[in-house]
């Protein structure tokens, strides 16, 4: 018997199968989508398995497969198809494909530490017999007849409860011997919640979608609307069936609200995955699942790639979320490997949001997906009033940060023991550093982007390659001590705040402020328990948080997201902006949101403040169909990269010459042009971007695009499906 593995290196010049004999001691245990040791040149490395088969025509001598790494560990039947498709939409190297799949701990490569987890039992070897005539024999060893009469009486007993020198001398006499029982580090069996009752809306929702039939639900309801129940609902109902689930949520910040109204339902019948993990934490959850110990999976964009056999639904909450889309090889949208999971199984897919995508509403509109409505909020709750303030006069009267009405409605929370949270959609001191004397700006030298202060540290930071400088007091151009520091960042609203309303207390929660394991849920429940007044922060405080106390949101810059060039930046900003609204008033308590722009006449900002999505998305659909963006049309980016400027240059003009003479004459070329961030890493980046309807010629061009480039090593080609920015 032969098979073609998967080697561990992901040059795309071997991106191909190799052929090894299966010797015969392990013929039994040798599995389509089993990690093995394989002979390559004079190493051994990690390969995985691909095909297996009876026949091969060997033009040259076979070697056999060394070794199998690990017997538990095997991809199943579907999950190998999907690495075949995600190869094929993304154009990744095949070993790719299937190592994205995979937890760091566990994928195709050389692994020197064990992840496993045990706790060290003793228990007897000895008969009774024995024990007692080595009692009778040694009656001043007492500490040891202590273990030997506890271990009789209990059977085994953790090792850690003894001294190690009278358990070593136990184990040496062999009257004792060690017991190994694996354990996960994440366990929660306490079940306390309740199923709540539905509301008429959410139990419509719940009726329509039908299980154990493949169809795509678009969930449409506003922010308190309860979709997370319906969610619980619905997992519970396939779990009944016997089936298991999976729920995706975009944000590593949501997954611990989600994850305790989860475990507080489902026990340890719960399993999380994502990025926020230890690898060991990680390691023992993808155990889990691979064992079927659990039904119920929660995570972010690669928690699609688990391991859950007999599938009964997908849910992606906050499906209009960017997080869903890798914007690095390979690039694919989770949304999509979602749909391929659904097919496989013939299940649904549950997409929910309160600002749905224009896409995916777009399709439900034409009846691609069934839309179902949730447009009211649970209980008593209402909608909060959004109120649009103008800087530009705030500005006449020095008032760069907080406005006056925003100032007065936190002191006014704070006298009635309320909450406010702050949205400042930018980390750091300020956005950058400039002399007012010569013009001079702190630049990355590796990237084409000015670098970001931040003040607790007094360094200027590249957000993009990590490039650090301590800042100095003079400008490193004119040696004038006239720095300046121009917008702000979440760590200068943060001592802004402390100036100007004192009394407050404040929280900031940031990619600074969270690096640290387990921040997240710190800072979540330290507010939810009323330590603090004010929580402030980027993006990540934006969705699916739910704090009653919180009857006030600000937003201090709500024309950042505004003023990208990019056609999706309308819709970002609605999105954003509805979403950190909705934080307020979600209980008995009426909310308010304050938002400050310099564009008060801003049609995506009236919008928001009316929460009127349905104007919103007929506007926007109006400017796409103009402009020939999606829905209407598809997207794909080709990017050509290179530490040689001139060569990248000249490179993509050949890249559209090809594309130009292979794809359809309907489809449309636009470019070439630098990439939106044209310099990182030292690498510069020129991009085309192709726009079409359907083209069947477009993707083989792409595929022989691509392998014209495989041996390239001065250039090299991105291409990327539905790009995030273009």
């Amino acid at each position: 018997m032969y098979a073609d593995v998967l080697i561990e290196y992901s040059a795309k010049a071997i991106d191909k199968t190799f052929t090894y004999l299966i010797p015969d001691n392990l013929k039994d245990d040798i599995k389509v989508g089993i990690k093995v040791l394989v002979p390559f040149g004079n190493k051994i490395i990690n390969g995985f398995v691909v095909k297996i088969k009876n026949d091969y025509e060997a033009v040259y001598e076979l070697k056999e497969i060394s070794s199998i790494v690990d017997k538990h560990l095997v991809l199943n039947d579907e999950l190998m198809q999907m690495g075949a498709y995600l190869q094929k939409v993304t154009l990744c190297t095949k070993i790719t494909a299937y190592q994205t799949m995979l937890p760091s701990s566990l994928k195709i490569k050389e692994h020197k530490t064990s992840y496993s987890k045990y706790l060290v039992y003793i228990k007897l070897v000895a008969n009774y017999l024995d024990v007692q005539q080595y009692i009778c024999d040694h009656p001043r060893r007492k500490k040891q007849i202590e273990v030997l009469n506890r271990l009789l009486k209990e059977g085994k007993v953790l090792k850690s409860n003894f001294d190690l020198v009278i358990v070593k001398q136990l184990l040496n006499e062999k009257l004792i011997e060690e017991e190994k029982e694996q354990i996960y580090r994440i366990n929660n069996s306490v079940i306390t919640d309740c199923k709540l009752s539905l509301s008429k809306e959410q139990e419509q929702v719940l009726k329509s979608i039908e299980l154990g039939k493949e169809d795509v639900y678009l969930v449409h309801g506003v922010t308190g609307s309860g979709k997370t129940e319906v969610y619980m609902q619905l997992i519970e109902k396939v779990v009944k069936m016997g089936n298991t689930a999976i729920m995706l949520v975009p944000e590593i910040s949501l997954t611990a609200q989600i994850i305790n109204n989860f475990y507080n339902r489902f026990g340890n019948d719960v399993a999380i995955f994502h990025s926020a993990l230890s690898e060991g934490e990680k390691y023992d959850e993808y155990l889990k699942i691979l064992r079927g110990e659990v039904h119920i999976v929660i995570g972010t964009r690669s928690a699609i790639f688990t391991p859950l056999t007999k599938l009964g639904i997908i849910i992606i909450d906050e499906e209009h979320s960017e997080t869903y889309k890798q914007d690095s090889n390979p690039r694919y949208s989770a949304i999509d490997m979602a749909k391929f999971r659904c097919h496989y199984h013939k299940i649904p897919l549950v997409l929910g949001s309160a600002t749905p995508s224009l896409e995916s509403m777009a399709r439900a509109q034409k009846g691609v997906y069934k839309y179902l409505v949730m447009s009211k909020r649970i209980g008593n709750a209402v909608l909060p009033k959004v109120f649009l303030v103008d800087m530009t006069e705030e500005m006449k009267r020095r008032n760069t940060v907080l406005s006056t009405s925003l100032k007065d409605k936190i002191l006014d929370r704070l006298r009635k023991k309320e909450q406010v949270i702050l949205l400042l959609n930018r980390r750091g001191y300020a956005t950058f550093i400039t002399c007012r004397n010569c013009g001079y700006t702190y630049k990355c030298p590796h990237c084409d982007i000015t670098l970001t202060y931040h003040k607790s540290s007094n360094s200027l930071r590249c957000h993009y390659c990590g490039y650090a400088l301590i800042k100095d007091d003079a400008c490193p151009q004119c040696k004038q001590k006239s720095l300046a520091n121009l917008g702000v960042g979440t760590e200068k609203l943060e001592q802004e705040i402390n100036r100007l309303i004192p009394e407050a207390r404040t929280i900031r929660m940031d990619a600074d402020t969270t690096r640290n394991k387990g921040a997240h849920e710190d800072i979540i429940k330290r507010f939810k328990n009323y330590e603090y007044d004010i929580l402030l922060g980027t993006q990540m405080i934006a969705k699916g948080l739910n704090f009653p106390l919180v009857t006030l949101v600000g937003v201090i810059n709500a024309d950042a997201t505004l003023n990208i060039p990019d056609f999706r930046s309308g819709e970002r900003t609605y999105a954003l902006l509805s979403q950190v609204a909705g934080r307020a008033g979600r209980s008995d308590k009426p909310g308010e949101v304050i938002i400050q722009t310099m564009n008060p006449d801003n049609f995506t900002l009236k919008c928001v403040a009316a929460h009127d999505y349905k104007q919103f998305y007929n506007y926007e659909m109006v400017n796409r169909h103009k402009l020939d963006y999606p829905p209407y049309y598809y997207l794909t980016s080709v990017k050509i990269a290179s530490k040689d400027y001139d060569l990248a240059a000249k490179e993509i003009n050949k890249v559209k010459k090809y594309l130009e003479n292979k794809i359809s004459e309907h489809s449309k070329i636009l470019g070439p042009t630098t990439a939106a961030m044209f310099k990182l890493n030292n690498i510069y980046r020129f991009q085309i971007i192709i726009k079409y309807k359907k083209d069947d010629s477009l993707f083989k061009a792409l595929k022989d695009l691509d392998e014209l480039y495989m041996l390239n090593t001065k250039v090299n080609i991105e291409i990327d499906n539905n790009p995030l920015q273009v």
